[in-house]
């Protein structure tokens, strides 16, 4: 089999290599697209499928190939019935001057290689202080902390805002008389994108049923991408903490300060929340 790869390797035409390099730049950015989302390892599962497909025909496994194909042709179609919402979506955006410049951002592969990507560092205490003030006072607050995923479409259903984050504005959110004080605040880099944003609620039946729609929304939030979230109870002033659909409830600001470091201490590296019990 490797003399095989080897052969055709060496039968690529300068033709051969441009097509290659546009189907990996263009894989690429539709990874992008949707990292941090439920969907990447669907694509990541779907491209393996793909290329051993196309392996299985080259080397005239006609047998495998054949059930690949059929794998590759069941799945393209249960694709569209699981993300029709995401697809008609994508679709409307594409007459929007938010999707143009989105793109622009999008589609910068070699701009990628030249700069430094690195986020800037979560401003943790401030996160942690205004949590602790809200609890004391028994105000009401969904924080989103988003990862790699920027939380696109909850962003768009809230109030834009682009502001650095601070304790002092993060309690002038959540309070009672303000108009923003109802839904979810959504960070990203350092900074609060928007308030009053609209999540999905978790539909798992094993969520307990004095759990309200601020901890629903967290959950269900955080199962469909990789952010986190942080709720405050506005009945018992109690913290929860909410990561990959996992819950743990009634943390002190010490522990919330924990997670959010081994979270964000190094971005774009995924923390390890063995003690985050299921709900």
């Amino acid at each position: 089999m490797t003399t095989v790869i080897a052969e055709w390797f060496a039968g690529l035409g300068w033709i051969d290599l441009l097509d290659i390099s546009l189907v990996i730049v263009l894989l690429y950015q539709v990874y992008r697209l949707i990292k941090g989302t439920g969907a990447h390892k669907i694509f990541i599962g779907l491209l393996t499928v793909i290329v051993l497909w196309r392996l299985a025909d080259y080397l005239n496994f006609s047998l495998t190939a054949g059930i690949l194909g059929s794998i590759l042709n069941v799945g393209a179609i249960a694709i569209f019935i699981i993300f029709q919402p995401e697809i008609r979506r994508f679709l409307q955006e594409f007459n929007t001057r938010s999707f143009i410049e989105r793109g622009k951002k999008r589609f910068s592969f070699l701009r990628f290689l030249l700069k430094n990507t690195t986020k800037p560092k979560l401003n943790t205490s401030a996160i942690v202080e205004a949590c602790s003030q809200m609890s004391q006072a028994y105000t009401g607050a969904l924080i989103v902390i988003s990862n790699d995923n920027q939380l696109e479409y909850p962003v768009s259903t809230g109030e834009r805002i682009d502001a650095t984050v601070s304790a002092q504005l993060l309690e002038t959110i959540f309070f009672k008389n303000t108009p923003l004080h109802d839904g979810a605040v959504i960070i990203s880099h350092n900074k609060i994108v928007a308030a009053r944003c609209i999540l999905p609620l978790s539909a798992s039946p094993n969520i307990p049923a004095n759990l309200g729609l601020r901890h629903r929304s967290a959950i269900g939030i955080t199962e469909q991408s990789d952010a986190f979230a942080i709720v405050v109870s506005e009945q018992t002033g109690k913290i929860s903490f909410i990561k990959a659909g996992g819950i743990q409830r009634n943390i002190t600001p010490g522990r919330l300060r924990e997670l959010l470091s081994e979270g964000f201490s190094n971005p774009g590296e995924k923390q390890d929340l063995s003690d985050v019990s299921k709900h």
